[in-house]
């Protein structure tokens, strides 16, 4: 890692880092403590290490920052808490390096705003340095995780050929989601499992057994759910108006908000089966 930061290829190369490694255990560290804040950003810092185009993160730990629905920065406190832990980490043998940060988007996708994209710019003169968005809501929603790592372009940088790949983002996120698509990129994730990790996630399965059985997801994210509906019909009512003021006859108006509808329908139906199976599993007729 040493010798990647003296030769500083990323300066040469915006899209120098294409791939992102991430542990099961820091994977998981990462989702509990985003499912933690409820409907507010949470933040932590990611550990791990660079070879060649790759950030593998090994470990991360939360940082002591209240957040609130739109946006969460470190302040004073948790750089000095940033330091402690950081140094404490070395003292104990984990020869991991800070290579990165994380924060939660709860129920509105894995994308960076504005203010995320200041924060890692900034961060980046630090490089190597990673971004990782997670939202809680979505992964309980959907049974699977939503997650997103990115970097930031240098300044006055233009990506060549760039298109806004499409997610379903709430009306009130819509123009802070696209005002800067192109101030960024993301990068591709894979997870992986250390026997260290076995262990952990073993022990943490023995504890949290219950309630990961007792859990709903269609009751832990009715608000959420309702949300949704309410999108879609707010996107609706902008159709009707925008429709009539277009005449583009290519433009199908309708596409997008298709796919919204298609993903809310699809993650109620999965809740909707997990309460089946769970019904027909421990409620039988003895």
């Amino acid at each position: 890692m040493q010798r990647i930061r003296a030769l500083h290829p990323w300066r040469q190369d915006p899209h120098h880092f294409k791939y992102v490694k991430v542990s099961a255990l820091a994977l998981l560290k990462m989702v509990m403590h985003a499912c933690s804040g409820g409907r507010l950003e949470v933040m932590g810092i990611l550990q791990g290490r660079v070879t060649a185009n790759t950030f593998i993160i090994m470990d991360s730990f939360a940082l002591p920052v209240e957040g609130t629905e739109t946006r969460v920065n470190a302040g004073d406190q948790a750089n000095a808490y940033m330091a402690q832990y950081h140094e404490m980490s070395h003292s104990l043998g984990r020869p991991e390096d800070v290579v990165g940060w994380y924060h939660s988007h709860p129920g509105y996708g894995c994308w960076m705003s504005g203010i995320d994209v200041r924060t890692q710019t900034l961060n980046q003169m630090l490089d190597p340095y990673l971004a990782i968005v997670v939202d809680p809501v979505r992964t309980i929603s959907s049974g699977r995780v939503e997650i997103g790592a990115f970097r930031c372009y240098p300044e006055g940088y233009k990506p060549p050929e760039f298109v806004q790949e499409y997610q379903s983002v709430p009306t009130h996120k819509m123009e802070d989601f696209g005002a800067h698509a192109d101030r960024y990129y993301k990068l591709e994730t894979t997870f992986f499992k250390s026997s260290t990790d076995n262990r952990m996630l073993d022990l943490l399965w023995n504890k949290y057994w219950v309630n990961t059985l007792s859990s709903s997801p269609l009751m832990a994210n009715r608000d959420y759910f309702s949300q949704q509906v309410e999108d879609v019909a707010a996107k609706l009512d902008g159709i009707d108006l925008q429709a009539r003021f277009t005449s583009k006859r290519e433009y199908n108006p309708f596409k997008d908000v298709k796919k919204d509808g298609s993903k809310s329908a699809m993650e109620h139906l999965s809740g909707l089966m997990n309460q089946v199976m769970k019904h027909s599993l421990f409620n039988f007729a003895s």
